[in-house]
């Protein structure tokens, strides 16, 4: 796999972008975690049986009573955890004891972040070992501030870009990006989707046309197979969400079961 890896003046963006360009197969595989779900002591181990199944990075989620670029099964998990107590600072523990392993991307909503005040926040992230933060609802225009903040505490601002991006935005975000380009594969919220991979050749290259960091593909993958096709399209990057996030939900046995599905993943990477 093929990466651009020159210095990044910000240490996180440094060790995501080093994840990607270290990563044994075609694509790096990042699997998403919701913090605090079914419940933050198993969600805890669930982070831990990523990285044994084959994670290269792990994007953590914050639960959110309005999750706006959530799926149905990713909003379920977020209302069950807040009702099960998960906080902001639970889920950074979590962060805490899963960042030595592999780099931890936290995903939360602006709310979030503002209502603590983004120095904190941004001081509190990197103190839990976060490397970069996803925050799906802060516009380009509007994200500047949180940008230089994560960057003064060494935190990569994630930026998302979707099909419907028009070319001088995608410029301008791909030109932002720090750590990796987050390429959304579908017009929509996040979920399982039956048919993707006849589109992701033509997303994954328009995305690289206007950025030199890694491109990582994500909504909508949920097999192995579609993890496969996402690499030969070209992608840096696989991000499964939906499908592990149910698969927590309805197993006798959420950690060996996510801990099976994260490892054919990872083995469809390889």
């Amino acid at each position: 796999m093929s990466t651009d890896v020159h210095a990044e003046p910000i240490a996180g963006a440094a060790r995501i972008r080093a994840a990607f360009a270290a990563a044994p197969g075609r694509a790096a595989l990042m699997p998403y975690l919701m913090g605090g779900f079914p419940d933050m002591a198993t969600s805890d181990a669930i982070a831990q049986a990523y990285a044994d199944g084959g994670a290269d990075l792990v994007e953590l989620g914050v639960p959110f009573s309005d999750p706006i670029a959530d799926g149905p099964v990713i909003q379920a998990a977020a209302t069950r955890a807040l009702a099960a107590g998960a906080t902001l600072e639970g889920v950074l523990g979590i962060a805490s004891r899963l960042a030595p392993r592999v780099p931890v991307v936290l995903m939360l909503y602006a709310n979030l972040v503002l209502a603590r005040g983004v120095e904190a926040f941004a001081a509190a992230a990197a103190q839990a070992g976060v490397s970069g933060v996803i925050v799906p609802d802060l516009p380009l225009e509007e994200a500047p501030a949180t940008r230089a903040a994560l960057a003064d505490a060494g935190l990569a601002l994630i930026p998302l870009v979707a099909p419907t991006t028009t070319a001088e935005r995608l410029a301008r975000i791909g030109a932002d990006a720090q750590g990796f380009l987050y390429t959304v594969s579908v017009t929509g919220i996040t979920g399982e989707r039956a048919s993707l991979s006849d589109h992701f050749a033509a997303i994954v290259a328009r995305a690289r046309a206007h950025t030199t960091v890694p491109v990582a593909l994500g909504f909508g993958i949920s097999t192995p197979e579609q993890a496969a096709a996402a690499a030969d399209a070209g992608a840096d990057g696989v991000i499964v969400g939906s499908r592990l996030v149910r698969e927590a939900g309805e197993a006798a046995d959420p950690v060996a079961a996510v801990r099976a599905l994260v490892t054919a993943f990872a083995q469809a990477l390889r």
